[in-house]
C-alpha cells in the first residue's frame, strides 16, 4: 500500500485539496492518506476543513502576526522535514502557488520523496504578478514529479518548460469541490443562508466583489475602491456585497472609501458555503481570485477580473471572464455595460465553463492506481 501525504496551507489549497481527500479516503485499500496543514492561513482554512469534515493528521500552525514570506518558507521547510521523517510518504500533494506548495514540494525533494502538483502549469509570464505565486507555481513545478495540470493552456506550459514526464490534462478540482459544496448546503437549506444574509435586499441585482491581492496594494486598490464607489452611486437598483479581506493593506481603503454608501455591504470574510452561496445568488462578481475565476462561470456568473495579468487565460479566452485590471474607468464602464447590455451579459453567463466537469479528482485517483 502506497502512503500518500496532502499538504495544504491555506483556504484556497483547502478548498481544491478537499474532493482529492475524499477520494483518496474512499479508495484506502490502495491508498493510506495522511492529512498535513501548515496553517497559513488559520482561521480562514479551519472554516474550510469544518465544512468539509475533514481532520488533519499533522497541523504546523505555524500562522503569526506579521510573519515575512521568509518566515513562512522557514517555518514551513523545518516543519514538513519532521512530517516527512514521521510519516514517511510514497508521494507528497501539493496544490497551486502559495509559499506552502513551493516549500513543500523543496522539502520533498529535499527528502528524495516524490511530489505530485495539483493544478500544475498556470503561467502569468509576470514574475512579480501574481507576487509571489508565479514564481511560487513554477519552483514547485520543476521539485515536482507528477503534474496534474487544469487546462490544456497549463499542460503546453509544462512541455514548453521543458517539464515532459507525468503531465496530465484532468481539469480543476475547484469545480469538484463546487459541486460537492452546493449539495452540502442544499442539505443545510436556503433559509439559515438568507437569515444570514438578512440586510441585503435579494429584489436587487447582486454584484459579489473580493480583492486581496498584494500587487494591487496601494494605489490599485484605492481605484478600485473609487470604482466601487462609483457603481454604487449610478446603480440604486444593485447591492454590492464585498467580504473584506483582513489584511491591513486592504481594509484600510476599502472602509475609508466605501463605508457608509448604503447599497455597499462590507462585511468579514466569509466561510466557504456562505461564500458559494452568495456567488450562486449573484449578478456578475468582480474579483482578483483566482479560485472564483473558476468557480463563477460554473453558477452563470460573468467574471471581471480586477488584475492587470491573470494566469487563467482560459477564462478570458472562452468569454467567461473579462480582464478589466484596477483602472477605474475600465471597472465602471465594464460593469455598466453588464448591468445594461442584456445580450452581453447572456454571452458571458452562458459560455462554456474551461475549467472542469466536477470529475477532476476521480481522474487523478485512477492515474495514480494504473502508474504509481
Amino acid at each position: 500500500m502506497k502512503k500518500v501525504l496532502i499538504v495544504f496551507g491555506t483556504r484556497p489549497e483547502a478548498i481544491k485539496m478537499a474532493p482529492l481527500v475524499y477520494e483518496f479516503k474512499k479508495n484506502d485499500d490502495k491508498f493510506e492518506t495522511k492529512v498535513c496543514v501548515t496553517a497559513q492561513h488559520r482561521q480562514m482554512l479551519d472554516q474550510v476543513l469544518d465544512f468539509f469534515e475533514i481532520k488533519p493528521d499533522y497541523d504546523l500552525n505555524l500562522m503569526k502576526d506579521n510573519q515575512t514570506l521568509s518566515d513562512i518558507t522557514v517555518y514551513v521547510l523545518k516543519g514538513m522535514e519532521e512530517v516527512i521523517t514521521d510519516f514517511k510518504p510514497d508521494l507528497i500533494f501539493v496544490q497551486g502557488d502559495t509559499t506552502t506548495t513551493f516549500v513543500t514540494a523543496l522539502a520533498g525533494f529535499y527528502n528524495k520523496t516524490k511530489v505530485a502538483h495539483l493544478e500544475a502549469g498556470l503561467r502569468s509570464f509576470n514574475k512579480y504578478s501574481p507576487f509571489p505565486e508565479e514564481i511560487n507555481r513554477i519552483l514547485a513545478g520543476h521539485l515536482s514529479d507528477f503534474h496534474f495540470a487544469p487546462t490544456e493552456n497549463a499542460y503546453n506550459n509544462l512541455i514548453n518548460e521543458g517539464i515532459k514526464q507525468n503531465v496530465f490534462n484532468v481539469g480543476n478540482t475547484v469545480i469538484d469541490a463546487l459541486f460537492l459544496g452546493i449539495e452540502l448546503i442544499k442539505k443545510q437549506g436556503d433559509e439559515k443562508f438568507q437569515n444570514f444574509f438578512k440586510d441585503v435586499d435579494f429584489g436587487k441585482r447582486i454584484i459579489l466583489v473580493t480583492g486581496h491581492r498584494r500587487e494591487s496594494f496601494g494605489e490599485p486598490f484605492q481605484n478600485i475602491c473609487l470604482a466601487l464607489k462609483n457603481i454604487a452611486e449610478k446603480n440604486n437598483a444593485v447591492e454590492i456585497i464585498y467580504p473584506v479581506h483582513l489584511n491591513p493593506n486592504v481594509q484600510k481603503p476599502v472602509y475609508s472609501i466605501l463605508e457608509g454608501i448604503s447599497n455597499i455591504h462590507l462585511i468579514e470574510p466569509l466561510d466557504y458555503p456562505y461564500l458559494i452561496w452568495l456567488m450562486n445568488k449573484s449578478y456578475l462578481v468582480l474579483t482578483d481570485s483566482g479560485g472564483i475565476q473558476e468557480e463563477a462561470p460554473s453558477l452563470g456568473k460573468p467574471v471581471l477580473v480586477m488584475r492587470e495579468v491573470t494566469e487563467r487565460i482560459e477564462g478570458i479566452q472562452a468569454g467567461t471572464a473579462k480582464l478589466v485590471g484596477t483602472d477605474p474607468n475600465k471597472i465602471i464602464n465594464e460593469t455598466q455595460k453588464l448591468l445594461d447590455d442584456e445580450n452581453e451579459y447572456l454571452r458571458m453567463s452562458k459560455a462554456v465553463n474551461p475549467y472542469g466537469d466536477g470529475k477532476t479528482s476521480e481522474r487523478i485517483l485512477e492515474i495514480l492506481r494504473e502508474i504509481f
